[in-house]
């Protein structure tokens, strides 16, 4: 028995024709894409509500969550964190591709959109949940978080001590849904978080 089979090139020529296809539009043609690597950070500035509508409006963040970390307690509720029970922080839980915006940048406008030398307090708000803080992800992320900060103190742009706590990320609960797009649910513009994001200032 003799079986004729048709070199794979003529084949693939074959289906081609077969399918209606030219070269360019064959499957095998089209460039595979990959998507952004997105990464997170964690970053405690006063109200989350300020906080979260400004690093929303950066180009590069891809979402951004109020939410609560640094305490004891497991799903901590607005009321227990205000009643300073639990000792979180109000933070927000940032996503961004690090193609468009880095962490360092990220990170400098964190200093520049809130008063860092204020000890548990930020503008007319007080208590630990207040406090200033930074939740790093990684070595990498907590070696730019201590550059920012060291340049920031040696260059004397603040009269003050930076009070600002540099530590590993811990687990972020998300504050309740009403917390979530404050500003933009109940309009105005947030009191206390007034520096609007401007890269390379």
């Amino acid at each position: 028995m003799t079986t004729n089979f048709l070199p794979l090139g003529r084949l693939c020529l074959a289906l081609t024709a077969c399918l209606g296809l030219t070269a360019a539009e064959t499957p095998a043609s089209k460039p595979m894409t990959t998507p952004p690597k997105l990464e997170k950070a964690t970053f405690g500035a006063g109200c989350f509500w300020g906080v979260e509508y400004q690093y929303r409006k950066i180009p590069g963040v891809s979402e951004a969550f109020s939410g609560y970390s640094g305490g004891k307690s497991e799903n901590p509720t607005y009321r227990q964190i205000c009643q300073g029970d639990t000792g979180h922080a109000e933070v927000i839980e940032v996503t961004f591709d690090p193609t468009k915006v880095t962490y360092r940048q990220l990170v400098e406008y964190f200093f520049r959109m809130h008063n860092p030398t204020q000890v548990d307090r930020q503008g007319p708000d007080e208590g630990d949940q207040y406090r200033s803080v930074i939740f790093y992800h990684s070595p990498e992320q907590k070696k730019v978080a201590d550059e920012v900060k060291a340049a920031l103190t040696t260059a004397k742009v603040y009269a003050e001590p930076i009070a600002t706590k540099i530590e590993p990320a811990q687990t972020f609960w998300k504050a309740e849904e009403y917390h979530q797009r404050y500003y933009e649910k109940k309009g105005g513009r947030p009191y206390c978080h007034l520096v609007e994001y401007a890269p390379g200032k």
